[in-house]
């Protein structure tokens, strides 16, 4: 089946200034072989060069040693795994021992004693080599919590000195590369304050997995997404506000790897009328047919979810939520992992970490939409992009990635903003207050980026929608719908949106580039970066958005009189054929 696939934005630099190219870290579920049918997966049936780290989990402790959960993977599934690096000799293998099943006492044992520290590294550093992983990943969930003591989070701050410590001197005396060592941690502040000296943690691992994920779910009273982009004044859990948060206390922003959920969580609403965001809820709807966890859906699950389900996406977050009858599912797809990858990409973080690649449609056999659709983003995002040395202009770019198969129908904006005055919580946690006048309250966002007003359905004419009016007050910090990752200007701004379709596609132009297949225009306007001296003299100048119309094969964008070429392959989308078996 065919599908549109994103090749890459104007900047999505490879590497970060110091050199280091951002990481794809992505964790297989051990257990993900003993589901049903078609969603049973294998290490074999793993794409070994779609991550640049891939992590076993789980290993598990007995008698303050690590050990296999069962043989099974220590004698197939272990070997199985590792095989992959026989085909990308770059890729990199790491073992997690914990997880939220296991507990806490067990690791709390371990950890109690130099002594008992001391075997567990013992155990660890020979049984890496043995089974031919390249790391050990900590997942600990969490120290000083669920039955954990309080001095639990200054052993495991011990533990990872001493398992530095051993990897570094094995390294020496072997003449191997040395071991790595991660660990997954929390992305909620609360857990965060308790179970972690963060600054100590990033001196010693080598990168940290925020569990940017599970925010919310049926354990609570109310809907709320799994997983969103930003915070909202009223609920400051998400995976831009866990992020920074951990970038605040200390930890270097290029060890930490921001995580990204392939499953959403599901609410059994309280009244079927009842169906927005923070309704109503009262505990799971019913498990996947594959998964068979209630109040969990894996990706392949929830296409089938969606195709008889009403779709809308929540603008001010970046993630796409739907229900039916009683049933509400928070989840993420192509277009929320795009927006979220250049989150990373703009925050100059280490990359992503993937929970888990076997529950993205591994052989494409769900969605319609190819092998590892959500997955696949983000390699092309983050692992494929281009580096590229020479100053560009900074954009933000809406683009049809999932333009085919189930999802490509329009969502509606249902969150839509109802008054002038609107509260915005930055990815920061500053509540701020931006003035935004429009002509159109409600308005309905296509999966490719595009905006039509109520009522209007994508069509091949051409279309120019009304335009907005955008009035932010001078010192404002925010990021809306309406600036996402443009250049924050702190001095008074008055710009417009042009909302405009061509051919079927729509884009929205404002501090974005829009990507159409090929054959089609791409528009641009440029957000202009100002200098310190500019800043300073600023508030009687107005900042004019520069429009660019590209013809296919050449564009060239010209900021403060400089001439910038660019070749089409940059921008154009590529069609992937896969058969109908992956």
């Amino acid at each position: 089946m065919g599908r549109l696939m994103l090749l890459a934005g104007l900047i999505l630099l490879m590497k970060h200034s110091d050199g280091t190219a951002y990481k794809l870290v992505c964790y297989f579920a051990s257990w993900a072989h003993s589901r049903p049918g078609p969603a049973s997966v294998l290490p074999r049936d793993l794409d070994p060069f779609l991550c640049t780290h891939l992590v076993f989990a789980f290993a598990s402790i007995s008698n303050n040693q690590i050990v296999a959960k069962n043989l099974h993977d220590e004698k197939i599934l272990y070997p199985e795994f590792n095989k992959l690096k026989e085909r990308n000799t770059e890729l990199k293998t790491l073992l997690s021992v914990g997880g939220w099943n296991f507990g806490t006492s067990r690791f709390t044992t371990m950890l109690s004693t130099f002594a008992n520290r001391e075997k567990f590294i013992d155990s660890v550093t020979f049984f890496l080599r043995t089974h031919g992983f390249d790391g050990l990943d900590l997942f600990f969930l969490y120290p000083g919590l669920r039955g954990s003591p309080t001095q639990d989070r200054w052993n495991f701050l011990f533990l990872i000195e001493e398992l530095q410590f051993a990897f570094e001197k094995e390294a020496l005396l072997t003449q191997q590369p040395r071991l790595l060592l991660s660990a997954a941690v929390s992305g909620i502040p609360s857990i965060i304050q308790t179970s972690y000296d963060v600054h100590l943690l990033g001196r010693r691992l080598d990168f940290i997995n925020v569990l940017s994920y599970d925010l919310h779910g049926s354990w609570e009273k109310l809907t709320g997404h799994n997983s969103p982009l930003f915070s909202i004044p009223e609920d400051s859990k998400s995976s831009a506000y866990a992020m920074n948060y951990w970038r605040k206390l200390g930890a270097p922003t290029d060890k930490l790897i921001m995580g990204f959920p392939t499953y959403g969580r599901t609410f059994h609403l309280l009244k079927a009328s009842k169906n927005g965001l923070q309704a109503a809820s009262v505990g799971p709807a019913s498990p996947g047919n594959y998964t068979k966890q209630a109040g969990f859906l894996a990706y392949y699950e929830v296409c089938s979810f969606v195709q008889r389900a009403k779709r809308h996406w929540i603008d001010y977050q970046y993630v796409p939520y739907a229900y039916k009858g009683n049933e509400w599912l928070g989840y993420d797809d192509t277009i929320s992992f795009s927006y979220k990858a250049m989150f990373v990409k703009k925050e100059s973080f280490g990359g992503a970490m993937v929970w888990t690649l076997d529950t993205d449609d591994v052989r494409g056999t769900f969605c319609g939409n190819g092998p590892f659709p959500l997955v696949h983003i983000l390699n092309e995002l983050l692992v494929k992009a281009e580096f590229n040395s020479t100053p560009l202009p900074q954009f933000w770019f809406t683009s049809s990635v999932n333009s085919s198969g189930p999802g490509s129908e329009k969502l509606a904006v249902t969150e839509a903003l109802t008054t002038d005055t609107i509260k915005v919580l930055s990815p920061g946690g500053e509540a701020v207050v931006t003035e935004v006048h429009r002509k159109h309250e409600n308005v309905t966002v296509i999966p490719n980026g595009g905006l039509l007003t109520p009522g209007e359905t994508a069509s091949s004419a051409t279309h120019t929608a009304a335009l907005e009016s955008i009035t932010m007050a001078p010192g404002a910090k925010t990021i809306t719908s309406l600036d996402l990752l443009s250049e924050t200007i702190t001095t008074g701004m008055t710009g417009t949106v042009q909302t405009q379709t061509n051919g079927g596609e729509t884009m929205a132009t404002v501090g974005h580039q829009s990507v159409t297949p090929a054959g089609m225009d791409t528009t641009l306007v440029y957000l202009p970066t100002m200098t310190p001296s500019e800043k300073a003299t600023s508030r009687k100048k107005a900042v004019v958005l520069q429009k660019v119309t590209v013809p296919p094969k050449e564009m060239s964008v010209t900021p403060s009189g400089q001439r910038t070429s660019l070749t089409w392959e940059s921008l154009t989308t590529e069609v992937a054929t896969y058969s109908p078996d992956g």
